[in-house]
């Protein structure tokens, strides 16, 4: 019977000494389970963060989910939108400054960027910019603030678009509402809108400048400001006319390129070859003129009997000028030509002619005298 109670005894020790070691064993699985019985596991990034290469690798390396969503919206997604305004706002620098290159005049002061458009000049002239210093540069200034305007609305509007993107939202709808709403736009302003369109064009064209004697329609003086909606005039009376660019169908510009001065004087029935020559003569004598010169592009021509009239032949002369000099060469022609015929007794004879038509000029003299005499 011993060895019966002594494999008892081996037995009871036996279980006193593993009871213990299991119990620890499973400790703690038991103590998770207490502290933490609803427990899951730590949840992965949102779909927004794993789409990011940034965020990624934060959550592998760290292992922690919450980590890398912070990180992703407090520091990457700042920095992103900093990193788009820089290179917005570098992008802007760059095309300005490469317009105002563009726009920047030259020694002759015709600016680079409107060199390949066409030329109002005379072909007589050598020196283009003796006739178009300010107007040009006043006309690449407005063109280079055009463009610089819509490169900036352009620039920004991508960097608007790239933020927001950035930001989770959905583009599609806010890009239909915007095209929706330029086209109600479009339609509630079509004549700002025409307005806008027809000053660019004028000023590209060259159509007319600050200082130009022009011809609207209504409207017909000197221009004093132009711009890309409104277009003000004043007339020779003062009155300042502001015409709005979408209005004007044509323009007559008298002060772009060379002017012509056109001189029309009857000489009667005095003989026509004496008054050419007169005429001429005098024309010539205008070209001369130091003061005047610089300002007659070709030499004074006298074309011959324009036409007939009851009153006898008329003579035409003409002289092309400067646009700037066209009225002053016009006054100087006409003073010259009226004093010529004068002194060659040309004028007396109209006027003889005038008084007693169809009369010969010695009877004419006789009756005025008696008449003189009897009173």
């Amino acid at each position: 019977m011993r060895p019966a109670a002594g494999r008892s005894r081996a037995v009871g020790y036996e279980s006193r000494v593993s009871a213990p070691s299991l119990f620890l064993a499973a400790l703690p699985a038991a103590a998770a389970a207490v502290v933490a019985p609803g427990a899951s596991p730590d949840p992965s990034p949102s779909a927004d963060c794993q789409g990011s290469t940034s965020c990624e690798w934060l959550y592998e390396t760290s292992g922690s989910a919450w980590f890398a969503e912070g990180s992703y919206w407090i520091l990457l997604k700042p920095l992103r939108v900093l990193l788009i305004l820089a290179l917005a706002l570098l992008a802007r620098w760059a095309l300005h400054r490469m317009i105002k290159r563009l726009v920047r005049t030259t020694a002759d002061g015709v600016p680079t960027l409107l060199r390949p458009l066409r030329e109002r000049v005379p072909t007589a002239a050598h020196e283009p910019g003796e006739f178009i210093p300010e107007r040009r540069r006043q006309r690449a200034e407005a063109i280079g603030s055009v463009l610089r305007s819509m490169v900036t609305a352009f620039v920004f509007g991508i960097a608007l678009l790239m933020i927001l993107r950035e930001f989770s939202f959905d583009l599609a709808p806010l890009l239909a509402s915007a095209g929706i709403a330029g086209v109600a736009l479009g339609f509630g302003a079509q004549s700002l809108v025409k307005d806008l369109i027809a000053g660019l064009f004028m000023l590209v064209e060259d159509q007319y400048g600050v200082g130009d004697t022009v011809d609207l329609g209504e409207a017909t003086g000197v221009v004093e400001s132009v711009g890309l909606r409104v277009t003000t005039v004043r007339d020779g009376r003062g009155v300042l006319w502001y015409i709005r660019n979408g209005e004007i169908v044509r323009v007559g510009n008298k002060s772009q390129g060379w002017a012509l001065v056109v001189v029309d004087l009857p000489i009667g029935f005095a003989g026509t070859e004496e008054a050419t020559a007169v005429l001429r003569t005098a024309a010539a004598s205008v070209a001369l003129d130091p003061d005047l010169a610089p300002e007659i592009v070709e030499q004074p021509d006298v074309l011959g009997v324009e036409q007939m009239t009851v009153d006898g032949a008329v003579i035409r002369t003409v002289v092309k000028t400067t646009a700037d000099g066209q009225f002053a060469v016009g006054r100087e022609l006409r003073r010259r030509l009226a004093e010529a015929l004068e002194n060659s007794g040309i004028t007396a004879k109209i006027a003889a002619a005038r008084l007693y038509p169809g009369v010969p000029l010695r009877a004419a003299d006789d009756t005025a005298t008696g008449q003189g005499g009897a009173t």
